[in-house]
């Protein structure tokens, strides 16, 4: 067996430390730190005093005390619902879509769609929904005689969630709507030659018996690549509502790791958050996987 595994190293080494830098990283600020973040997740560690083992009460305290914790956890899944399954159907749809222009506009479009997950835009989203007069979103609504007086999108507990989500949408097209696209241009046209020999007579008969059979591995990815964007978010929450936001309605599960984590220090605790929150994606993960999964190649 490990003569197989050396004999395979030696053969692609060239793919392999092409690999290693990543990887590297990879496994220094991702994988070491979520394997120690299991053991610190049962202590009481404060980042200045050694750790303390205190066995199940992080995870006690979690579901039993903590009202924050509690109301985290449902904001986090309807905010997931939305840039989850939403986001993952609306990159679909716009890949699609795209997939069917000319390839000048096909590449601009898919720029003008992909530009937004790279780049700082919570600068613009903050003029977007300004309080006051000035906001985009409160002059046209003012403009339009639909409200009379400013809402305070970013401030008021009513609004919070729902402009975030918004928010997270539009920076949601991402890795996973590349890998979409990628899968649409990689299936063999002669499929759809096929298809109408078969009887396929429309575009949503195509997408049905072609494209989704043929673009499992993709979708698979990008299913994948939502469900960790959807439930991990923080960044937009904070930097769109604030940190905390007004009256915890859009503190995510993400966002009370960082509390206790980077604000209060208790580290410990934050580890505890942070293994629910792993656990429970994994769980979506293999739902996920068990429709997606299927006879993927």
């Amino acid at each position: 067996m490990l003569k197989k595994i050396f004999s395979e190293l030696r053969k692609n080494r060239d793919c392999y430390l092409m690999l290693l830098p990543f990887m590297i990283l990879f496994v220094t600020f991702t994988v070491i730190p979520v394997i120690m973040s299991v053991p610190v997740s049962f202590t009481d560690f404060n980042m200045v005093q050694k750790p303390e083992f205190i066995g199940l009460s992080n995870y006690i305290s979690l579901f039993l005390s903590d009202k924050i914790f509690m109301k985290s956890v449902r904001v986090t899944l309807i905010f997931a619902f939305f840039t989850g399954i939403v986001s993952f159907v609306l990159c679909f749809l716009v890949a699609w879509l795209i997939n069917s222009m000319p390839k000048k506009f096909a590449t601009f479009f898919t720029l003008i769609f992909y530009i937004p997950s790279m780049a700082n835009v919570y600068s613009v989203w903050k003029v977007i929904f300004s309080g006051d007069m000035n906001g985009y979103i409160n002059s046209l609504l003012i403009s339009a005689g639909i409200i009379t007086s400013p809402v305070q999108w970013l401030t008021d507990g009513n609004y919070v969630l729902s402009t975030a989500i918004i928010v997270q949408l539009w920076l949601s097209l991402g890795a996973g709507f590349l890998a979409i696209r990628a899968g649409l241009q990689g299936i063999d046209r002669s499929m759809y030659e096929v298809g109408a020999i078969e009887g396929i007579k429309n575009r949503w008969q195509e997408l049905v018996y072609i494209v989704i059979p043929s673009m499992k591995p993709h979708l698979m990815f990008a299913s994948v690549m939502q469900i960790v964007s959807s439930f991990t978010a923080g960044t937009v929450i904070q930097n769109i509502t604030g940190f905390p936001s007004t009256d915890y309605k859009a503190h995510t599960v993400m966002t009370h790791a960082y509390d206790y984590g980077w604000v209060r220090y208790e580290m410990g605790y934050a580890s505890a958050i942070c293994m629910i929150l792993f656990l429970f994606m994994y769980a979506v993960n293999r739902l996920v996987n068990h429709f997606l999964g299927k006879n993927t190649d």
